[in-house]
């Protein structure tokens, strides 16, 4: 259930194995409408592409690549305002309130990242904080995804597992939710680390999707999974964060996790949806096609090209966050594209120094839905 509490609890985590790797989610089109007597999860949420990174006042992203939870998204669309360089307000429509968490990804082959800034209720709708940065920690324009999303409440008869938290810099949890009714809690470690404690969630063995994305509205932060431990408990989480000069950082944070569901936290499975994790092979139950169709990775990270058949069905978004133990970070290299039913994402990471990472990477995942319709689980 979501609520707000300050319960912190520690958790051991398990060795796993310590790769560099990636995690992206990618969530499509619309999810079917639940039964009606089966609560809504989640509740309000909704997903855009800034195509253009410098956009004039009241500007509409991409049609095709944005959606949400409210009324009519094709015709009450998200827009979209610059309020400083690299600075942007995402207005979301009709879904204000409280909680959720928000994650953002840049797009773009240059070395940059995207984080969130805040969100907030501004009248009836949700807006949504993004700021962009260099290597340098200097702000700078960019293009991005950006998704928000809130649940609360339990479906009589959800599928997979499904949650998330936002927790400050002290490791005190500021919104959270578990689609099993258990309480998430964050203890904190050492300057820029914290582990999250997910009970009830996922699997025994590594299964599912992870997001992680830094919260700070005064300087460049990056955010990413450096270790996770799964066990029949639950799903033990460490995350890290570092400022531009790569050292570790104290910040805000969100982090999702998504197992059999799409990367907003659907309890009913939209009709198509995928995700794939690969850490020098592909783990099956981090390799998940609703199609039967394979996901597969090419290249070498400069950038990667992430295929997922048969869910090319617009509106769409995707979403990459890096993991392991050293400062790289992930995004999109380039905006993704639809051919011949497949979804082809194109993942780029980058080392402190700036250069491509490829020599470090091994792992990408991918988490991807489609449906018609409009958007009401």
């Amino acid at each position: 259930m979501h609520v707000r509490t300050s319960l912190l609890s520690g958790r051991p985590a398990r060795a796993v194995l310590l790769v560099f790797a990636m995690l992206a989610a990618l969530l499509a089109a619309a999810v079917p409408s639940a039964p009606t007597a089966h609560a809504a999860v989640p509740d309000r949420w909704g997903f855009a592409y800034l195509d253009n990174a410098t956009p004039p006042a009241g500007y509409v992203p991409d049609p095709s690549r944005q959606w949400g939870s409210w009324p009519s998204p094709s015709t009450n669309p998200v827009k979209v305002d610059q309020i400083g360089l690299g600075s942007y307000v995402v207005h979301f429509p009709l879904i204000g309130g409280p909680g959720g968490i928000a994650h953002a990804t840049a797009v773009g082959s240059a070395a940059r990242w995207c984080q969130i800034g805040d969100w907030k209720t501004v009248g009836s709708g949700q807006d949504v904080y993004v700021n962009c940065y260099l290597p340098s920690g200097a702000p700078s324009n960019s293009t991005f995804t950006v998704l928000y999303t809130s649940s609360s409440g339990l479906p009589s008869t959800p599928s997979g597992s499904y949650g998330y938290l936002n927790s400050d810099s002290s490791g005190t949890v500021l919104t959270q939710y578990n689609s099993t009714g258990a309480v998430n809690a964050v203890s904190k470690g050492a300057t820029g680390l914290w582990k999250a404690w997910l009970p009830g969630l996922g699997l025994a063995s590594n299964a599912g999707n992870l997001q992680v994305t830094a919260v700070d509205a005064k300087q460049g932060a990056r955010c990413k999974v450096s270790d996770w431990a799964p066990g029949t408990a639950g799903q033990t989480i460490v995350v890290a964060c570092y400022n531009a000069s790569n050292a570790p950082y104290d910040t805000e944070w969100t982090l999702s996790y998504s197992y059999l569901r799409a990367v907003h936290g659907p309890a009913f499975a939209p009709r198509s949806f995928g995700y794939l994790w690969y850490n020098g092979s592909l783990p099956p139950l981090t390799n998940y096609n609703s199609s039967g169709a394979t996901n597969t990775l090419a290249g070498a990270g400069a950038p990667f090209t992430v295929t997922l058949p048969s869910v090319a069905v617009p509106s769409d978004t995707s979403h990459v966050t890096a993991y392991g133990k050293s400062p790289e970070y992930c995004g999109l290299y380039a905006p993704w594209a639809r051919t011949s039913g497949s979804v082809r994402l194109y993942v780029a990471c980058f080392s402190p120094s700036r250069a491509w990472s490829s020599s470090f990477v091994s792992g990408v995942s991918v988490d991807a839905c489609v449906s018609l319709g409009w958007c009401d689980t």
